[in-house]
């Protein structure tokens, strides 16, 4: 790489966060998260050179990777705190539990695709991301041998937030989960669990892959 292609992917990176800004995205701690952890090495093969792009882009099993501004918005509603365990259903390229391991203690991602993990797994052990543990299972049952968890991001559309997730999550917990029809609009809705009982917000319209139960073909 020589001086120029440095100036360009500086000049991306700078342009990256300035677009998250304008969409929204204020705490600085998640921009600095976002600054830390590269979007690239998430991304192969054609659209690789897009990786700095606010787009949603296709990556291996059908599934996407979301557009960072959104990675972003979802991950400010969460309100993750230094001290949280979060459980994160539907792992896919790994880089929203990349952004999530800078600001939590503990991070547990699952995917049903056996593929997604072992890759985003390799991503991790390379940038030297510990605190994230990734496993192949059918998240839309949760991860009942951790539970529960303080904060659950859900990267999938289900109808409704799905029970098992909802048992999971610790009084005072947060979940932010897509919610609607896998084809029609979706809304994105912040669940907070307290003493007597659930409160909801609808954050805004988002459009996320179905939710699925079962394993992949591939695993």
């Amino acid at each position: 790489m020589n001086d120029e292609d440095d100036i360009s992917v500086a000049e991306r990176k700078m342009q990256f966060l300035y677009a998250l800004r304008s969409k929204g995205v204020t705490e600085t701690r998640i921009l600095n998260a976002m600054e830390q952890i590269d979007r690239g090495p998430f991304i192969r093969g054609l659209f690789a050179s897009r990786a700095y792009e606010d787009m949603p882009l296709p990556i291996a099993c059908g599934q996407t990777i979301s557009q960072p501004s959104v990675v972003a918005l979802m991950t400010q509603a969460l309100e993750v705190t230094p001290r949280d365990k979060v459980l994160e259903v539907g792992t896919g390229s790994g880089y929203q539990a990349a952004i999530l391991s800078k600001l939590a203690r503990r991070v547990y991602t699952i995917d049903r695709h056996r593929r997604l993990v072992q890759e985003a797994r390799e991503i991790f052990d390379a940038l030297d991301l510990t605190n994230i543990t990734a496993i192949t299972a059918d998240g839309s049952f949760g991860l009942p041998e951790q539970a529960p968890f303080d904060r659950i991001i859900v990267t999938a559309a289900a109808e409704d937030p799905p029970g098992p997730l909802v048992a999971q999550l610790k009084v005072g917990g947060i979940m932010v989960v897509p919610v609607g029809q896998s084809d029609a609009v979706q809304h994105l809705i912040r669940v907070r669990k307290t003493e007597s009982g659930l409160e909801y917000d609808e954050l805004r319209k988002v459009r996320f892959v179905p939710l699925l139960e079962g394993l992949g073909k591939d695993s």
